[in-house]
C-alpha cells in the first residue's frame, strides 16, 4: 500500500521565469535550490518541498505543449502548509506585494482551518493553509 506523507515537489510550466521566480522568493519566502539551465529546470525550496519552474520554451517545457493561460492550466492549485500561522501578518505581507485576499475556513489534510487563496504572476492558483482550528470544548 502507498502511504503519502507530504508534497515532495510541484512543477509549474511558466512563460516568464524571472517574474514567477521573483514572486515565489520575494512574496512566499522560497529560496533558490538548484538551476539546471541545460534542460530548463529551475528549483526553489519551500520548506520540505520543492517548487520546480519549467519555462515553456525550454527542453522540458516544450514537451508539455502550449503555454498555460486563461483557457488552459497545467495545475488547478497547490496548497502549502504555513507554520507558524499568523493570518493577519500573512495578509499584511501579501498586501505589501499588491495581493488582496482573505482568510476562509477550509478543510485540508490536517482538518478544518484557516486558508488563503492567491495566484502567482502566471495565474497558478495557490492556497496557504494554517493548522486546524482548536477543538471546541464540550459542555
Amino acid at each position: 500500500m502507498i502511504n503519502i506523507q507530504a508534497i515532495d515537489h510541484v512543477v509549474f510550466r511558466v512563460v516568464d521565469l524571472e517574474k514567477v521566480a521573483k514572486f515565489y522568493v520575494a512574496v512566499l519566502g522560497a529560496r533558490w535550490e538548484k538551476k539546471q539551465e541545460a534542460i530548463g529546470l529551475y528549483q526553489l525550496r519551500a520548506g520540505t518541498a520543492l517548487i520546480d519552474l519549467v519555462p515553456v520554451d525550454g527542453q522540458i517545457g516544450q514537451m508539455g505543449g502550449a503555454a498555460p493561460g486563461a483557457e488552459g492550466r497545467n495545475v488547478d492549485h497547490v496548497c502549502f502548509q504555513v507554520l507558524p500561522w499568523d493570518g493577519d501578518a500573512i495578509l499584511r505581507d501579501l498586501r505589501e506585494h499588491g495581493i488582496e485576499s482573505e482568510i476562509v475556513s477550509r478543510y485540508g489534510a490536517q482538518g478544518e482551518g484557516p486558508s488563503i487563496y492567491l495566484a502567482d504572476p502566471e495565474g497558478n492558483d495557490l492556497e496557504l493553509k494554517g493548522p486546524p482550528w482548536a477543538p471546541i470544548p464540550k459542555r
